[in-house]
């Protein structure tokens, strides 16, 4: 298909090019969702965070009762070995997923035993920094535990940001501040928040509705070790409505800042500037 960038895929022991058949119509993930997946970046010659992610992807499919069969170090080796066929400099997103092939005791429940993996690297550049984007508040909310395998990275997730997306889009805005069951910040329908006011940066404390993102982590330590004080916190979207600044961390586009909510328009300020070196010096310094 046209719209597919350059992507290379490792499956079933070796790598494939383009977007190679790895379900069918009986694929238990096809039609029930048994399917976890995380997102590394690749670019400038560094992968940040990349054994992070293997990890996490391993504990996603715990989660959501499949079987990891290939360990955290080797999901890195494979990505060195996959990022070597691309023109180096090219910006890559890496996603490592499992997926129950097989119905186990029932239709509804996956075979754990039939766990299938891939690899799949592909072309994807980077969030323009200075570009950033605009928020409204979200006409839906994220599930908690109760309801939803809000403890992994799963497919079935997001569908849910995805109508949020629409929702938001038809709107005249790029994103959305999705709320919790409470009616608390909780993050964007792509990617984690934070906000600046006087001084002091703020993001949604983990409640167990949203994935604590490993950019979200890495940024959070980074400036506090330079000083800067950050609190996880309960923040209502009246809260953002009257910060200083926003912004946003995530895979995609790492630190990128939020232009707008609703009407009131925002400047990239320190906070998200301080943010942004803070993890690129760190990306390129120890990201590798």
């Amino acid at each position: 298909m046209a719209w597919y960038s350059q992507t290379w895929t490792w499956f079933d022991g070796e790598w494939r090019e383009g977007n190679p058949g790895i379900m069918g119509p009986r694929t238990h993930a096809a039609w029930q969702a048994s399917c976890v997946f995380d997102g590394a970046r690749h670019f400038d010659g560094v992968s940040p965070d990349l054994d992070r992610h293997a990890a996490r992807v391993n504990r996603s499919a715990l989660a959501l009762g499949l079987k990891p069969t290939v360990s955290a170090e080797e999901i890195v080796a494979r990505t060195a070995e996959g990022v070597k066929k691309f023109t180096s400099g090219t910006a890559l997103y890496v996603k490592p997923m499992y997926w129950a092939e097989a119905d186990g005791p029932s239709t509804i429940i996956g075979d754990p035993e039939s766990t299938q993996f891939a690899l799949c690297l592909f072309e994807a550049p980077m969030g323009d920094p200075g570009k950033g984007f605009s928020v409204t508040k979200g006409a839906y909310r994220r599930p908690t535990l109760e309801n939803a395998p809000t403890d992994a990275k799963a497919g079935c997730l997001y569908p849910n940001n995805a109508r949020v997306l629409r929702e938001a889009k038809g709107r005249g805005f790029d994103n959305a501040l999705v709320l919790d069951m409470l009616g608390n910040v909780a993050e964007t329908g792509t990617s984690n928040i934070f906000l600046a006011k006087d001084g002091v940066v703020k993001t949604p404390a983990p409640n167990g509705t949203f994935l604590n993102g490993i950019t979200r982590q890495r940024t959070i330590g980074l400036l506090r070790q330079a000083g800067v004080t950050v609190e996880e916190t309960t923040l209502r979207y009246e809260d953002f409505e009257q910060s200083d600044e926003i912004f946003s961390t995530g895979n995609y586009s790492k630190v990128i800042p939020i232009y707008r909510i609703d009407d009131r328009e925002l400047q990239p300020g320190p906070m998200f500037r301080k943010a942004r070196e803070l993890y690129m010096d760190f990306a390129h310094s120890k990201g590798a």
